[in-house]
């Protein structure tokens, strides 16, 4: 299949141009916040403030040990710190989701990132294309494979198998928003013949961002389904060589690399006066727009009331717009 041809590299096309500012928004905490309606006023603050995506993150349970979070090996990042202990609080994101697309009407709503795997393939299919019929065509499935073995064992998908049963998930996602009738055959599950409606706004389907290292088996995700790439346990200096590596893999799998987004993730950076320093964390951005990067993911903490998250958001929006104008590249 082309480039032009290809459906991922269609919606990337579709998405490329203005630097993007993606904001997190926490469906978890560590203790209790009593109520979680202040997501929904984060969002709402996000759509307002001129914010081009939204985020948030996934768990659906934990093990005691987290462990694994800092052990690459096992899918995590060197050093990593998990944000909350096993008893903390993690909303379903996709549940999340379709919340904030009710309150919301033009900022984009994203998975960074759903661990696929743990989601039956057909069910995962029809939850996104109902979140993209509801949202506009504004969802944005994020995906990887996770860490942590507990949690594969609570679903009951083998952890040895992750990235081949995400593989399977993602065929027959696009399969299922694609095509008439489904043909796609997985480990534990059959499509023969059957059929989903409604298709995604898209005609090449929902929008898929992988997420993970530059090895192989996910340069193949990226050349197969992905619209764009969230790098994952990537520090600031290593991110150019990191970028060129993914660049190699993904068109020694056919794929031009000029056709995959590719997201950053800016650091939350302080002043000695432990006030968020935005400048530090956008100095970055002119060279990396230069670079092609599009998508600047940041996760800073947000005040729960509407009128605070939104007046920062405006703050952060305008900052952003600012530092991408040295690069020629601004609204």
């Amino acid at each position: 299949m082309t480039d032009r041809a290809h459906p991922a590299a269609a919606a990337a096309g579709r998405g490329a141009g203005l630097p993007q500012l993606s904001v997190g928004i926490r469906n978890f905490a560590a203790a209790p916040p009593g109520d979680w309606r202040h997501v929904l006023d984060q969002a709402r603050a996000a759509d307002d403030a001129g914010i081009d995506r939204v985020f948030v993150s996934d768990h659906l349970v934990f093990g005691p040990d987290l462990s694994a979070y800092g052990d690459p090996g096992s899918g995590g990042v060197t050093g990593g710190v998990q944000p909350t202990g096993p008893d903390g609080e993690w909303l379903e994101p996709l549940t999340v989701l379709a919340a904030m697309a009710a309150v919301t009407t033009r900022v984009r709503l994203a998975t960074n990132v759903l661990v696929a795997p743990l989601r039956r393939a057909v069910v995962l299919a029809k939850v996104a294309t109902t979140l993209d019929a509801l949202s506009g065509g504004r969802f944005e499935l994020g995906v990887g494979i996770g860490w942590q073995q507990a949690e594969y064992r609570a679903a009951g998908v083998p952890f040895s198998e992750r990235g081949a049963v995400l593989d399977q998930t993602l065929a027959a996602c696009r399969d299922l928003w694609t095509s008439q009738r489904a043909t796609v055959e997985g480990r534990d599950f059959s499509l023969t013949g059957v059929q989903m409606m409604p298709k995604p706004s898209d005609p090449g389907g929902v929008p898929v961002w992988i997420g993970g290292r530059p090895i192989p088996a996910v340069a193949r995700r990226v050349a197969a389904f992905g619209t764009g790439w969230i790098p994952w346990g990537i520090t600031a200096d290593g991110f150019t060589a990191a970028l060129d590596r993914m660049r190699a893999l993904v068109q020694a799998e056919g794929r031009d690399f000029a056709t995959v987004q590719v997201s950053y993730a800016i650091p939350t950076l302080l002043t000695p006066s432990r006030e968020l320093d935005l400048a530090a964390m956008f100095e970055p951005v002119p060279a990396l727009a230069e670079l092609g990067i599009r998508d600047f993911r940041t996760m800073p903490r947000l005040a729960r009331g509407y009128d605070a998250a939104r007046q920062f958001l405006g703050e952060l929006r305008a900052q952003f717009t600012e530092r991408a104008a040295l690069a020629g590249l601004a609204r």
